[in-house]
């Protein structure tokens, strides 16, 4: 029987206990703050809550938690405990509790069924995860690309490993926390099928020698010449073994019979998966380019394919974004952000799709690779990077990562934060204050580099799905070209303010300062208000963009709350829409910054 090994070592009642009590704490926090369980609290000390979650006459959730700023809560996985009837008894299944609030919260069973296998898919990767025992101490010296295999997924979202379209074989093989390295398989596509582009005067010839070993390139140049087609009629294109066996054989079998796409074989270079599975860093050569390529599996809310229209402007994206930073002394000289482009990009559509009305999105995101500059190549001596969603992480003795990186710098907890907001807060604000542009910094695009444990750099990638621009009448977007204005989203002040506001303060920093605050390390209070400050010495450092300052005004009262989680569950369900599903808005959130807010709000 496959698999019967590894199940046995990973599968353990206690460890199954653990996941599901983890997972079931996150589960009811998240759901709280995003307004979809609402329990009758009592008030403690301290900020912690008794609360009392009624399923019906017989039977009531409860658990402890601690009240924390921006309308959210941390729940004790623990103090979880189900009244039913006479019995009290220790809750210990995520999923026996999606069932019982599915109909408080109005989850038709069609999601609740596919929503099941996310979460347990979601447990099965946790499992796996569990029998990680490197420490924090460890850890943080780990390259770059390994870090990411340590990471145990998006902070907010609940199902977030749920990978629908991987079996368990697959899981094995290619998910970023099985450390495996692997070798991506190489097709051959008819130029007239596809489109090439790339930044500046980069050509295709000249990027697929520095992509290719000289033997790779000889190997295919025979191959396809055995097919009886010239040679320079084709593109070389790489994609993941999963994608050509789960999709591109079922959805381009007419284009593989008419030697329009060419099987070829794969090539020497060995890579390892990141967080976004779908992205890959090349072990062999560190300095070679980093490569993106579409996986149809269903995770986290969207499939993880590579839109066309995206992947066709891609470098052009990167040519606007680093042209920036070429002409401002403040980005290139002060804060010396790191971005690393998307520089060439090659998309190959099915026509049939292509030409259905309103086709179901997946089916237009199927083959593509988009090619990222390597982040090694902008690092200095003595210089470490590592993923923003490191700092929220805890090894299984509960030591957060961040703890081990301020005891290992020789700074005071307070010096290292104040750090780490000024190198993490002013490139993205200047972006945003100066030009009207805005990345969506979470956990997973945005990098810090370190030097001797420090913040010192960061970096910033991923432009091609999370760049965002004004619509306001600014001057420095008025040379955009109408293809850029036409794929960039053109978003209202609060819209714009919401990828940094949610995108970094909601999805990243808010379980950052709860680890913080949670290992004796800054209470949240001191840890908002250090990122007030940042941002109001980066308005005193630019008094001319004032009006800027109040039209992405990140010191009001409330703003629109997004959500994640709700998304799946009550408002977009498993539909196959021809769009990529967005962030539900839902009520208000409480804005702690607005506490601190300065003068310069004022």
């Amino acid at each position: 029987m496959q698999y019967k090994n590894e199940l046995t070592n990973v599968l353990t009642e206690d460890h199954w206990i653990t996941v599901n009590k983890t997972l079931l704490a996150k589960m009811m926090s998240e759901y709280m703050y995003e307004g979809m369980i609402k329990p009758e609290v009592a008030e403690k000390e301290n900020g912690w809550l008794t609360c009392r979650l009624n399923i019906n006459e017989s039977k009531t959730y409860v658990y402890g938690a601690k009240r924390r700023l921006f309308d959210s809560f941390y729940v004790d996985p623990e103090s979880i405990f189900i009244h039913q009837g006479e019995n009290t008894v220790e809750a210990t299944s995520a999923i026996d509790f999606l069932l019982d609030i599915q109909p408080i919260i109005g989850m038709v069973s069609e999601t609740a069924g596919h929503l099941i296998k996310e979460l347990n898919q979601t447990l099965l990767a946790d499992l796996h995860l569990l029998s990680n025992h490197v420490s924090s101490d460890d850890l943080i010296d780990f390259d770059y690309a390994h870090l990411e295999g340590y990471m145990t997924g998006h902070p907010w979202i609940t199902y977030n490993k749920g990978r629908i379209g991987f079996g368990y074989d697959d899981y094995l093989s290619y998910a970023p926390e099985q450390q495996n390295e692997l070798s991506l398989s190489w097709i051959a596509v008819h130029k007239d099928s596809s489109s090439f582009q790339s930044v500046g005067e980069a050509s295709y010839e000249h990027l697929i020698k520095e992509v290719l070993s000289e033997e790779d390139l000889r190997r295919f140049s025979n191959m396809i010449t055995q097919q009886n087609v010239h040679e320079n009629d084709y593109y070389l294109m790489p994609i993941h073994e999963w994608q050509w066996k789960n999709t591109i054989i079922q959805n381009f079998p007419g284009e593989i019979a008419k030697k329009v796409i060419i099987p070829l074989a794969e090539s020497s270079d060995r890579y390892l998966p990141q967080q976004s599975v779908r992205t890959f860093v090349n072990m062999t050569h560190k300095e070679k380019h980093h490569v993106k390529l579409p996986m149809s599996i269903l995770n986290t809310l969207v499939y993880r394919g590579l839109p066309a229209e995206r992947t066709l402007i891609a470098p052009t994206i990167t040519r606007f974004i680093q042209e920036i930073y070429e002409e401002d002394d403040f980005l290139k000289n002060e804060c010396r952000v790191i971005l690393p482009g998307e520089i060439a990009s090659l998309n190959v559509d099915q026509q049939h799709y292509l030409n259905l009305p309103n086709a179901p999105y997946q089916y237009l995101e199927m083959l593509g690779v988009i090619y990222r500059e390597s982040i090694y190549t902008y690092l200095e001596e003595g210089e470490q990077a590592i993923t923003l969603a490191s700092l929220h992480y805890e090894d299984h003795d509960g030591k957060p990562f961040v703890k081990s990186l301020i005891e290992k710098s020789g700074l005071t907890t307070d010096e290292w934060i104040t750090s780490f907001m000024d190198v993490t807060l002013k490139p993205l604000l200047h972006y945003l204050y100066r030009y009207g542009v805005v990345f969506s910094p979470h956990g997973q695009n945005t990098i810090l580099v370190l030097k001797d444990y420090k913040p010192h750099r960061l970096a910033v990638k991923d432009f091609v799905d999370d760049v965002n621009i004004s619509d306001q009448p600014f001057e420095e977007l008025s040379t955009l070209t109408n293809d850029l204005k036409k794929v960039l989203r053109s978003e209202p002040p609060e819209g714009l303010t919401q990828f940094i506001f949610t995108g970094l303060f909601i999805c990243h920093l808010r379980y950052m300062s709860s680890v913080l605050e949670r290992s004796d390390l800054m209470d949240e209070e001191t840890f908002w208000s250090k990122l007030a400050d940042s941002i109001q010495a980066y308005q005193s450092q630019f008094p001319e963009l004032s009006e800027r300052f109040q039209l992405f005004d990140f010191f009001k009262p409330e703003l629109t709350k997004l959500t994640l989680n709700r998304n799946r569950m009550v408002d977009y369900g498993y539909g196959d829409g021809d769009d990529r599903p967005h962030a539900s808005e839902f009520g208000k959130v409480t804005n702690a910054l607005h506490q601190f807010a300065g003068k310069i709000q004022n």
